[in-house]
């Protein structure tokens, strides 16, 4: 079992930023890949970024690449998005995600743990 636990979601105007967390516990941290995924009002789940064990690669939907970045702390069992430049086209509830094993992994079909996810809300 693991257990993951987002947070740092909240309203922010367009060009701003946010650094979302996300908690784990349960299985060794340090030898699940991560990832983050969105979703928006009426849109289905969608990739956003995932990273490797180490934290040394990483992966970006084409729509946050060079705008995201993912990292992750494995002392500390804590995966981050840190966002920037957000735009309208942001806003959604953002899923963090464990998978067992395998990079880059950019399906949710790839993920068996999923956190309960943390609303991100961008104002023009």
């Amino acid at each position: 079992q693991v257990q993951l636990v987002e947070s740092g979601g909240g309203l922010v105007q367009a060009g701003g930023s946010l650094r979302l967390s996300c908690a784990a516990s349960g299985r060794t941290f340090s030898t699940s890949p991560m990832g983050w995924f969105r979703q928006a009002p009426g849109k289905e789940r969608e990739f956003v970024a995932t990273i490797n064990t180490s934290g040394t690669r990483t992966y970006y939907a084409d729509s946050v690449k060079g705008r995201f970045t993912i990292f992750r702390d494995n002392v500390k069992m804590t995966v981050y998005l840190q966002m920037n430049s957000l735009k309208p086209e942001d806003t959604g509830v953002y899923y963090c995600a464990a998978a067992p094993t395998g990079y880059p992994l950019y399906k949710d079909s790839e993920y068996d743990y999923w956190g309960q996810g943390t609303q991100v809300t961008v104002s023009s």
